[in-house]
């Protein structure tokens, strides 16, 4: 038993000490945007809104005005034009208002990660620490990775060696944009951290759909954790439905039936080993979507809106991306060629004096920050897993791809951590040997992601943040 247990132990006790030592002087004290520490402080007042003063940007916030004819409505002001915008969607000219009668101001991410920060809340209250919660989340997905990887092997589904899987963990850990945003603390990196270990969860529990009721749970936690990831669910379904049609195949068939016959028979078999892992899957998806939809009618109005219609700093005014928002809205094709390339194309500035080099504000792209995931263009083997898990890493990342922030600012392309954990599964049932050049490529990332963790929010020689945030080169 304590074999069993000393490999991810030891793994754990390595992501700790590795992004603890990165995060260092960011340890002793709160993040500069502790939005969930904030949250969970309402919480346990008894409120879903948030008092001021409210720290850096990204805040959901509501104005309640006092019309002429002495009603009151809530919702925001346009910056493109002179009306004011209900929560219900009816937009009123200016001059209808007679006054404002304050605003309130809302987490406008989804409420998951605050859950972690209720600790932290009950002792400090709104200074409780952020940046150690999710260093421990982030450390605890070492050994979740190893976990997902040798259930993989176990499954027969892979041909990886211990060490192979070793290799696989140091990858993501470390070689993948989850290493800069698990020492940052902040709510958007949190949110990346907690969900990446929710993902992991629900892999494991998805192959051979092992356990329908943990996949289930994971798969609604993660949605309301980061909201693209609710589309994890193909990979689930597959294996359901593969696991099904081999207990069918396994049944005896009755001697002398038709062919007819036993098509139906079939059928009906399927349909009935199907039924319950669905079911065990869908209930804790089902309630997660209901307490989801509650709170957010409940602040806002409308059961699918977490409040990034109504972003706004911490003084209330409008964040730069409001004019984008009101003419293309929240996702567009519009967005698609911006983070594509964010996504795919975009370089680091090699430059002929100090500091020799220079990262976008948008970042660089994911075969930069994590090399091996070429390996996934050119599998060796191809099993039952490969479509599905293509199919997922499709339906999470479309969300992103045509959402209006490509992940300003950041090092590397940060919601690629929404469906990293099903690129690193397809490396390891892809079957190409992990040898000199695969081992080579992990540490390249490593190298190119220590950087990223030792540099960003700290040295920002290093970054280009000025100029437009929604161009894909950003002017010097």
């Amino acid at each position: 038993m304590r074999q069993r247990f000393a490999l991810p132990a030891a793994l754990f006790a390595i992501g700790l000490v590795v992004y603890g030592a990165l995060a260092w002087e960011r340890l002793g004290k709160q993040s500069g945007a502790p939005h969930f520490v904030y949250q969970a402080d309402a919480w346990l007042h008894g409120q879903v809104s948030v008092d001021r003063p409210l720290p850096n940007d990204d805040w959901a916030v509501v104005e309640t005005v006092e019309l002429v004819d002495g009603s009151q409505v809530s919702g925001r002001r346009l910056v493109t034009r002179r009306l004011f915008r209900s929560i219900d969607g009816v937009e009123l000219d200016l001059a209808q208002i007679k006054r404002s009668l304050g605003h309130t101001a809302y987490v406008s991410f989804p409420p998951v990660p605050s859950l972690i920060m209720l600790p932290g809340a009950m002792l400090h209250g709104r200074a409780a620490n952020d940046v150690i919660p999710t260093i421990l989340i982030a450390a605890l997905i070492l050994p979740l990775a190893f976990s997902v990887l040798r259930r993989l092997a176990a499954a027969g589904l892979s041909t990886r060696s211990l060490t192979d899987d070793l290799w696989l963990v140091a990858m993501l850990g470390f070689g993948s944009v989850l290493f800069f945003s698990a020492v940052q603390g902040k709510v958007w990196y949190t949110a990346h951290v907690v969900g990446v270990a929710l993902a992991l969860g629900y892999a494991w529990a998805s192959i051979e759909a092992r356990s329908p009721l943990l996949a289930g749970l994971a798969l609604g936690a993660a949605a309301l954790t980061r909201t693209p990831m609710a589309f994890m669910f193909p990979l689930f379904l597959f294996e359901a439905w593969r696991m099904a049609a081999r207990h069918v195949a396994a049944s005896d068939t009755p001697a002398g039936a038709s062919a007819s016959m036993n098509l139906r028979a079939g059928r009906a078999a399927m349909r009935r080993a199907l039924v319950k892992p669905l079911v065990r899957f869908a209930i804790p998806i089902a309630g997660f979507a209901i307490l989801g939809m509650i709170y957010n009618q409940v602040r806002f109005g409308s059961p699918t809106e977490f409040g990034h219609s109504y972003l706004a700093l911490g003084d209330f005014r409008p964040v730069r991306q409001q004019v984008q928002i009101e003419q293309f809205g929240l996702a567009s094709y519009h967005y698609l060629e911006r983070n594509l390339a964010v996504a795919f194309t975009l370089l680091p500035d090699l430059l002929p004096r100090a500091p020799f080099v220079q990262v976008s504000g948008h970042g660089v792209a994911m075969w930069v920050t994590t090399p091996l995931l070429l390996y996934v263009v050119w599998p060796r083997d191809k099993n039952a897993l490969h479509r599905p898990l293509w199919i997922t890493v499709a339906l999470v990342a479309l969300p992103s791809l045509l959402y209006m922030n490509s992940g300003w600012v950041q090092f590397g392309y940060r919601f690629s951590l929404d469906y990293m954990v099903f690129l690193m599964m397809l490396v390891a049932i892809g079957g190409r040997p992990l040898r000199g050049t695969a081992k080579a490529l992990i540490v390249a990332g490593i190298v190119v992601n220590l950087f990223g963790a030792a540099t960003f929010d700290r040295a920002w020689k290093y970054y280009r943040v000025g100029g437009n945030a929604y161009d894909v080169v950003v002017p010097h």
